[in-house]
């Protein structure tokens, strides 16, 4: 594989299923050991060794900023420095504005943007020290478009964005590169639902014709954890088929 993470440490937060998982897997394909991270441990570990030997699991609530302390505490004393960061935690409240309630206004930004803020503020230090690192977080297309019935989980993601440039032009200046990538219409457990009417509805919005997988983000997230991505910082990378251009 023309991609190299050999003797790098991963940190992908939400990534016991879905595109966690994927990216997960994908990294450490390439080379890097991996801290697979979710809301509980067993399944952390379940999926961990599922991936390889070189995978551990981990348990954290990304929006518990002192559990996300000690989640980096916890990797770094297992693996040692965390070269790459991936946020790919998240939740969603779908509701319409008038129905949206504060606590899932709430839970969906604790989760989404604070708990990629916290998780960047924990690593920052080490990797600043090393003057080394890459952190990438893992918005949406709704972040960029928006999405009737998703105005909180729209707003995390376009948080997430603005977040990534911020961070991009603060670290930049150590060899710190910050990208975020937006995924489109994914297959995963949601999208499984779906009948195929409605499958074959959402393919004719987007010019490839196909839902997107789990693996066309992995790549991209693995690009930007290379060396081959070593003069791309502050990005946002759109992985959706061509829906949203």
């Amino acid at each position: 594989m023309l991609i190299n993470l050999s003797g790098k440490t991963a940190l992908v937060t939400g990534s016991t299923r879905g595109i966690g998982n994927a990216i997960a897997e994908m990294l450490s394909k390439c080379g890097a050991k991996v801290a697979v991270v979710g809301r509980e441990l067993a399944r952390a570990q379940k999926a961990a060794a599922a991936i390889g030997p070189n995978c551990h699991g981990f348990e954290c609530d990304v929006s518990d900023t002192a559990a996300v302390t000690k989640l980096i505490s916890d990797v770094e004393s297992a693996f040692g420095a965390i070269d790459i960061l991936v946020n790919n935690a998240g939740i969603t409240r779908d509701n319409l504005v008038m129905r949206l309630k504060d606590e899932d206004w709430d839970a969906v930004q604790n989760a989404n943007l604070r708990g990629a803020f916290a998780s960047i503020r924990a690593v920052s230090r080490g990797m600043m020290k090393r003057r080394s690192g890459r952190i990438i977080n893992v918005a949406s297309v709704v972040g960029i478009t928006g999405n009737k019935g998703q105005a909180n989980y729209a707003a995390s993601k376009a948080g997430l964005i603005a977040l990534t440039k911020s961070v991009a032009k603060e670290l930049g200046s150590r060899n710190i590169l910050v990208n975020a990538v937006a995924p489109g219409l994914i297959e995963t457990e949601m999208t499984a639902t779906m009948t195929q009417d409605a499958r074959d509805a959402m393919s004719t919005m987007i010019p490839l014709e196909r839902l997107g997988t789990a693996g066309d983000v992995a790549g991209v997230v693995a690009f930007l954890a290379s060396d081959l991505a070593s003069y791309i910082t502050g990005q946002t990378f759109v992985v959706d088929g061509g829906m949203v251009m």
